[in-house]
Order: structure tokens, then C-alpha cells, then sequence
């Protein structure tokens, strides 16, 4: 006897759906990528996604031990959320096929049309995966704006929501073909304005949205663990490498002088920040060494491809004496609480290192690039400029936007009972230290 036919209309579309990309994909011609590039990417990829644990012991260190899982639970869920946006439609959006210039289209959902193609000298599907760790550290660099007073349900949501609508887009424009901002010649070699300025900015207006944690200003908020600090700021430290030189697309002299200049930048900028405390509080500190060091990774990124070694001394320093100042400025006149200096050392870094690309830029270096003011082409420093208002003003809206859908829904502060007693037990209930 025969078995009825059992008709499934909702299981048959949702075959046809994830069948899509594999139809496409059985339909692609191979074609050729340069092995050695691909491995250095591969090697970029990896050193990436390193970046992120990285930061989650860089931040989970400078909290208080009731609030370091919480802490660190940030960066490591963002690495699950952020990866399952990217793969549905996060990477369509971003170097889809532009409309306008603005945003990506519906050509890559689910990965379509990826694997068996190439992009440059590598597998298509190697540098979405490269992308991909940007995408996904870029929304946790803003945890460290609003640590230990947070609902973990509003922090899944913000992630979701802001890395949709705002690094997907600002992405396209920065790094994808026919985006806007790449159209008119702005410059950004790893993600000075794409990931620092837009995550430093967000940190700020979260920071200034959510308001201080409880009994700041009257209580000492004391680093419960600065060697877990410096562990996770060595790690930032190595990985940079993956982030700026990988960002080369291929092993050849640009990811040599990016390699290079990532790490001068960073050393001068350590050096600066620590020389700042020597002379104005008689003290250098650890905390003050890996924090210029981080500074000055992050104004030398959209730079480190198209500066000299030598401009990267001066970058670093500045970058070391610039975000210093920041959050001297933060702690001792406009006493907000962007609690792990999120805005003083990546929105101030990303913003001044942008600015600079357009002061020490030049093509002899890349050809990819640009000319600056001091190779003869002032205009170079107004499209940076522009590029930098344009996100500025595009990541301030959309961040309050989200922020105040949010309150209003979720709602985004835990009640202070919770935040006194910690978020490690309230929002996850678990303990890191058991004395």
C-alpha cells in the first residue's frame, strides 16, 4: 500500500532557500588564486579573529571582579552573533553589488555566489572570511563605553541591530566597489573610520545614554586584574599585525610597509603616553603603556599602507599624546563614564589617524592610494575630512535611534540592585572567583 503523499509548502521553501546558494555555487568555475597569497590571508584572518578574545581580556581586566565574565562575555558572543549576520545577509549588504553607492544588495545572501570565485588573488570565500573578524570586533570595541550596568538582552539586540545599520553600510561605503566614499577618494587602509571612529563615536553617545554606573565619582572603580589586561593588550598587540597587513589583500610590499608601520606606531605611541605620565604625574604606569600602545595601533590602521615608516614615528607619538589628553580631558572636566575609554583612545585615535592619511599619504608608496598635503595635494586631507563628518554624522543618528528603540522596548540598564551586586551573578549566574 502506498504512503500518502505528505505536502510540507513551508519545509520545501526553506530547502529551496538554503539549496540557492549551493545551485550557484555548483554552477561556479573555479578560478585561479595565488597560493601564497591566499595563505597570508588565511594567516590575517586567523590573527584577526585573535583580536577579539584579545579584547575581551583587555577589557574583562580594567572592571571589577563581581562584573568580569559579563565583561568578557561581550566580545565572545559577539563572535557567534556577528559571524551568523555576516554569513544571512552582513556581507551581502557590504560588498553586495552597490545601489547608489550606499548599500549592498541581496546578490551574496547566505553566501551565495562566493565560494569557487576569487576576489584579487584570493578565494572570494577567504576574504569574507577576513571581513568577517572586522565585522565582528568592531561592535565589541564598543562594549568597553558601557561595562557593568548593562542587560545582556540589550546588548545581544544593540550588536544585531547596530552592526546591520550601521558598520554594513559605512563598510559599503569605505571598502566596497562603487561605495560613495571609496568613489570619492577617501582613503582607509584597515579601518580608521570604518571601525574605530564609528565604534569610538558609539561608545561615546552610549556612554552619554545610558548614563554612570553607580557611585561613580564617589567610589574607586580599581582594575581588578591588570596582568589579564596586558595579557589581552599583547594578543591586540599581535594580532594588529593580521588586521593592517592583511588588509593588503596579498603578501607583497604593501603588507610589508603595513607590518612595519603597525609596529613602529604602536612602540612610538606606547613611549609617548608613558612619557605624558612621567612628566605630568611623575608615575609611568603599565595601564599607561598598553593604553598608548593601543592608540597608536589604532591611528596608524587606516594609514599603515600608505605612510612612510618614518611617518609612522610621528603618527604613533601623536596618537600616544592625543588620546592621552582625551581621557585626561574625560576624567578631570567632563567626568562622563565611558568606562574603559572606548571614545579616548579608539574614536579620538580613529578620528586623528584618518586626518593624518591625508597629511602624510603617498602614492610612490602604494599606488593605491593618494598624494597628501605633504606630498603636494592638499585635497586628500578634505575628502578625509568629509569621509570622517559623513559616518560621524550617519553612526550619531542611527545610534540614538537604536538606543532609544531600545529603552523604550528591552530596556537597556540593569535596575541598581542588579548593578551592585554584579552582573556576573544577575545577567549570567556565575561566579569567576569562588573567594
Amino acid at each position: 500500500m502506498d504512503r500518502p503523499t505528505v505536502r510540507a509548502p513551508g519545509l520545501a521553501l526553506c530547502a529551496a532557500v538554503l539549496c540557492l546558494p549551493a545551485t550557484a555555487w555548483a554552477q561556479a568555475t573555479e578560478a585561479h588564486a595565488d597560493t601564497g597569497d591566499t595563505a597570508w590571508m588565511l594567516m590575517s584572518a586567523a590573527l584577526v579573529l585573535l583580536m577579539t578574545p584579545g579584547l575581551a581580556l583587555f577589557y574583562g581586566g580594567m572592571v571589577r571582579r563581581k562584573n568580569v565574565l559579563a565583561t568578557l562575555m561581550y566580545s565572545h558572543f559577539a563572535l557567534a552573533l556577528v559571524t551568523v549576520q555576516w554569513v544571512l545577509f552582513g556581507y551581502s549588504l557590504t560588498f553586495g553589488k552597490t545601489h547608489g553607492g550606499l548599500i549592498g544588495g541581496t546578490d551574496h545572501l547566505l553566501l551565495n555566489g562566493v565560494v569557487g570565485t576569487v576576489k584579487g588573488s584570493v578565494p572570494a570565500l577567504v576574504f569574507m572570511a577576513f571581513q568577517m573578524k572586522f565585522a565582528i570586533i568592531t561592535p565589541a570595541l564598543i562594549s568597553g563605553a558601557f561595562v557593568e550596568r548593562i542587560k545582556f538582552s540589550a546588548y545581544v539586540a544593540f550588536t544585531l541591530l547596530w552592526s546591520t545599520l550601521v558598520y554594513d553600510p559605512v563598510a559599503h561605503w569605505v571598502w566596497a566597489e562603487g561605495g560613495w566614499m571609496a568613489t570619492l577618494g577617501v582613503l582607509d587602509f584597515a579601518g580608521g573610520t570604518v571601525v574605530h571612529w564609528t565604534a569610538g563615536l558609539s561608545a561615546l553617545i552610549f556612554a552619554l545614554f545610558i548614563g554612570k554606573r553607580v557611585g561613580h565619582g564617589r567610589e574607586k572603580f580599581i582594575p581588578h586584574d591588570l596582568p589579564m589586561t596586558i595579557t589581552g593588550a599583547g594578543l591586540l598587540w599581535f594580532g594588529w599585525f593580521g588586521f593592517n597587513a592583511g588588509s593588503a589583500l596579498s603578501a607583497g610590499q604593501t603588507a610589508a610597509l603595513a607590518f612595519s608601520t603597525t609596529h613602529i606606531a604602536a612602540a612610538s605611541a606606547a613611549m609617548a603616553w608613558v612619557v605624558a605620565e612621567s612628566v605630568f604625574r611623575r608615575k609611568p604606569t603599565l595601564l599607561g603603556f598598553v593604553s598608548g600602545l593601543v592608540a597608536g595601533l589604532v591611528a596608524i590602521t587606516p594609514a599603515a599602507g600608505f605612510v612612510s615608516p618614518a611617518a609612522s614615528l610621528i603618527i604613533g607619538a601623536a596618537a600616544g599624546l592625543v588620546c592621552w589628553g582625551a581621557v585626561q580631558l574625560k576624567e578631570r572636566k567632563f567626568r562622563y563614564d565611558d568606562s574603559l575609554d572606548a571614545w579616548g583612545v579608539h574614536g579620538v585615535g580613529g578620528m586623528l589617524g584618518a586626518l593624518l592619511v591625508g597629511v602624510f599619504s603617498r602614492k610612490a608608496l602604494n599606488p593605491a592610494g593618494a598624494d597628501g598635503l605633504l606630498a603636494g595635494d592638499p585635497s586628500l586631507l578634505w575628502k578625509q575630512a568629509v569621509g570622517l563628518l559623513a559616518a560621524g554624522a550617519y553612526t550619531l543618528v542611527m545610534t540614538l535611534g537604536i538606543l532609544f528603540v531600545l529603552d523604550r522596548t528591552l530596556g537597556i540598564r540593569v535596575h541598581e540592585d542588579e548593578e551592585r551586586e554584579g552582573l556576573d551573578a544577575t545577567q549570567h549566574g556565575e561566579a569567576a572567583y569562588t573567594s
